[in-house]
């Protein structure tokens, strides 16, 4: 009987997501669902929710417990699922983005790098690790699945330093070719595809149905529907005209990844690719606002249901469970050089095959150059902010926002320091690593 241990279990409605699925799961059917959240309220919104799930379903093997204690959520976990957000959009993601806005620099998304990324890293990574400490004393066997941004960052953290079997998972890579497609009003039928990068950097490297190349159709008509009219998707296309491939995460997210188009002197940039500044900000709100009627729908429903989503936790639980193969798009650490023009210390997101033996990443070999180039941009920040993290020296904090790529577009090299120093002091003991030490002049 595995254990499946939530860390994070107050989101909900994600939870509902992951471990619905594990219900529907029958290698997964008689598991014992451990949840945690420090949360009290949402963690036992999130029980009741499970519960009356499991009923709908007529699930009547699953365990469902909720723990105040985290070690003893931990103990004999087979599975650890990861969601938690440090800070969460009070006070932190508003310092994230109010911070940078008094210096110029504006954001979308701002959970991967750039100043928020940053911060959002250097906040979560001591508390992974410890969840890694406690995983070492009470469940050494079991496999971390993290869904947290920023995932590179804390994906390597854990595998670097937490000594914990880590796969980092996320939307973009699944969803990638089916929204294209849709989005460009081509069959998506029979289409075979491979992704490989780094997270939310990921390369639609080749796409092909019955043998034919689709991406002279696809260019075509991509490039006809940015010159032609305003849509969601602008960014990527143009990222795709430049560079010669489709990336995997949405265009708010990688408008922000890049230097190219949020930027002061060029306002009309903004309008033109139609990047939705503060994006993540209204996102939050909303579902604020949102959450006391969704509470009603949610936790509250005794008629609740759940069809089996898109995510990989499950699938990845089922497949080491049954030895039944199956693959993935995950993140795992460049060992061996997986994508071998692309530093080995480096979370890269690529093709990996599950079964009993565990996360089996695939050789991918190297990148067109360009597409490296552009990843290299954001690993440069990634793996100086696990150093800060891991170090607590102020100046690996300099250095990571100094050579992030939006950041370093906009900002002098003084602005990045300082505004650096304001957003520790304004984050106060959610950063404790870095209160008091030097700063430079």
């Amino acid at each position: 009987m595995p254990k499946i241990t939530y860390l994070g279990a107050g989101s909900t409605a994600f939870a509902k997501n992951v471990l619905g699925d594990c219900m529907l799961t029958p290698a997964l059917a008689d598991a014992e669902f451990a949840l945690f959240d420090i949360d009290h309220q949402r963690l036992k919104d999130s029980e009741q929710m499970l519960l009356n799930l499991a009923k709908t379903l007529g699930n009547t093997t699953v365990k469902i417990k909720s723990y105040h204690d985290r070690k003893e959520a931990l103990r004999g976990a087979t599975y650890v699922v990861n969601s938690i957000q440090v800070g969460r959009y009070d006070p932190c993601t508003i310092t994230d983005f109010d911070i940078p806005k008094k210096y110029g620099l504006r954001q979308t998304i701002a959970d991967t790098i750039g100043i928020g990324g940053l911060f959002r890293a250097l906040r979560t990574i001591p508390v992974m690790l410890d969840f890694a400490k406690d995983m070492n004393e009470v469940c050494p066997d079991a496999w971390f699945l993290n869904y947290t941004n920023p995932m590179a960052a804390l994906t390597g953290a854990m595998i670097r330093h937490g000594g914990v079997k880590t796969v980092g998972l996320c939307h973009s890579v699944q969803v990638c070719v089916p929204h294209l497609l849709r989005d460009l009003g081509i069959e998506n039928k029979g289409v075979k595809s491979t992704i490989a990068g780094i997270n939310h950097m990921a390369w639609l490297l080749s796409i092909t149905k019955d043998g034919k190349d689709l991406y002279p159709e696809i260019k075509q008509r991509a490039f006809a529907k940015n010159r032609t009219e305003k849509h969601d998707d602008m960014v990527r296309y143009e990222i795709m005209k430049r560079f010669g491939h489709y990336v995997t995460e949405s265009s708010e997210h990688n408008a922000e990844y890049t230097p190219y188009f949020i930027k002061r002197h060029y306002p009309e940039l903004i309008d033109r690719f139609n990047i939705p500044l503060d994006e993540y900000i209204r996102r939050c709100i909303e579902q604020i606002e949102r959450w006391e009627s969704m509470r009603e729908d949610i936790v509250e429903n005794k008629g609740l249901t759940h069809e089996r989503t898109n995510e990989y936790a499950s699938y990845i639980m089922e497949a080491m469970e049954t030895n039944v193969p199956y693959q993935i798009g995950g993140n795992v650490l460049n060992e061996g050089g997986l994508i071998s023009n692309l530093p080995r210390k480096a979370v890269v997101e690529v093709p990996c095959l599950i079964d009993q033996n565990g996360v089996q990443p695939t050789y991918v070999g190297e990148l067109p150059e360009q597409l490296a180039a552009l990843n290299r941009t954001n690993i440069n920040t990634q793996l100086l902010t696990i150093e800060a993290a891991i170090t607590g020296d102020r100046e690996k904090v300099y250095q990571a926002a100094l050579l992030d790529p939006h950041t370093a577009a906009e900002l002098s090299m003084d602005d990045i320091v300082a505004m650096c120093d304001e957003m520790i002091e304004v984050h106060g003991d959610w950063v404790p690593q870095f209160q008091g030490k030097r700063v430079l002049t």
